[in-house]
């Protein structure tokens, strides 16, 4: 005779999910809905093209948080009446259903908690990310390219839609730099905590002599700001150089000037932008960036004054964040939150969400810490 009783952890399920949909304000989620559907449905809305692109992602996004908790409300209703139906009918296979339902509930709710964490000022906002081929060679601009990837494909099992802006292939191994925006709800506050500096240790594939070689990265990531209009960048403190647009090689897959590189004189600030046919378009992207970064900038600048002048020092995220050892001990750790894997192929292929899940409540636990 069954007697499945999962009332406790279910009991535990619902407060969780209470404390979550009362953070996140689902009443105001629903207003904000029908307010953008309104927008989203008037006819002039394409007259402004730019305007209504921004109206429509931010109804999908918002609709998309919406499904996602009423989903889990409706299984959490489901898992309770799949626990009556195995303890009734007797049936083992229902009970071993109702199991695993509960831990992946579990999960789920884990992942849904941790986005109620996100509420900085750009947290929803999609995501620019910028990789930077560092310190040792062919072995840097190879690993650059293993974290393009890795992002790539975190991006593609949780299906959030990439777009690559712009890729500096290296003259031997790998990527010197790459640029991709991901347009998916909070990628911004996900991804912002991989920011920092990532260390590979391996037996380099590129030298004879089977030593261990160690490489760096880094790993920039900003919020893509629809009109960053609170910057103003004169004519005067801008570079601007046109190119054509290039791939592995160097072998032209362009044949007129599209390529844009903007530099920012007062601070050296570089951008550049490939992707799109035209220059004009080109040039339109890397000044939003470019505007994007220029405003994070100028409030990094006012929070270091207001830390001087208040005499304090709060922790901050360090150089080196997380390390990837390829040889021996097979090891992923992040220097920060202490979580780790032991199996670097996956964390390579696009398994992050633990490293970001711990990531995102080290920096939650550091700024109540610092507020406290």
């Amino acid at each position: 005779m069954i007697e499945l009783d999962l009332s406790s952890q279910i009991a535990d399920l619902r407060s969780t999910f209470d404390d979550i949909t009362a953070v996140v304000d689902v009443p105001r989620l629903r207003a904000e809905i029908a307010d953008l559907s309104e927008k989203a449905g008037a006819p002039d809305l394409w007259d402004d093209t730019a305007n209504a692109q921004k109206v429509t992602s931010a109804l999908s996004h918002r609709q998309s948080e919406l499904a996602r908790i009423t989903a889990i409300e409706r299984r959490l209703d489901d898992l309770e009446v799949l626990v009556e139906l195995a303890n009734e009918a007797d049936d083992e296979e229902s009970a071993a259903e109702a199991r695993t339902e509960l831990q992946s509930l579990q999960t789920a709710l884990g992942d849904l908690e941790v986005q109620t964490l996100l509420s900085g000022e750009y947290d929803d906002r999609a995501a620019i990310v910028t990789i930077r081929s560092g310190a040792g060679g062919d072995d840097a601009t190879d690993f650059a390219e293993m974290l393009m990837r890795m992002y790539l494909r975190w991006a593609e099992q949780h299906e959030y839609p990439v777009k690559v802006m712009d890729t500096s292939y290296a003259e031997g191994a790998g990527i010197k730099s790459a640029t991709f925006e991901v347009d998916a709800p909070y990628a911004f506050g996900t991804l912002s905590v991989e920011a920092g500096t990532h260390r590979l240790a391996r037996i380099s594939p590129f030298g004879s002599a089977d030593k261990r070689q160690t490489s760096f990265a880094a790993v920039e990531v900003i919020p893509l700001m629809e009109e960053a209009t609170e910057v103003e960048i004169p004519e005067g403190d801008i570079r601007v150089d046109v190119f054509r647009s290039s791939g592995p090689g160097g072998q032209s897959v362009n044949t007129t000037d599209s390529a844009v590189r903007i530099t920012h004189l007062p601070t050296g600030l570089v951008v550049s932008m490939q992707n799109e046919k035209s220059q004009i378009q080109n040039r339109a992207a890397a000044m939003r960036v470019l505007q994007t970064r220029l405003l994070l900038l100028q409030k990094e600048e006012e929070a270091a004054k207001k830390k001087e002048l208040a005499g304090t020092i709060t922790a901050s995220w360090g150089d080196q964040m997380r390390s990837y050892f390829l040889y021996g001990q097979q090891l992923v750790k992040d220097l920060r939150t202490g979580y780790e894997s032991g199996n670097p192929s996956s964390v390579f292929d696009g398994d992050l969400d633990g490293f970001i899940a711990a990531g995102i409540r080290w920096r939650a636990g550091n700024k109540a810490e610092a507020q406290a």
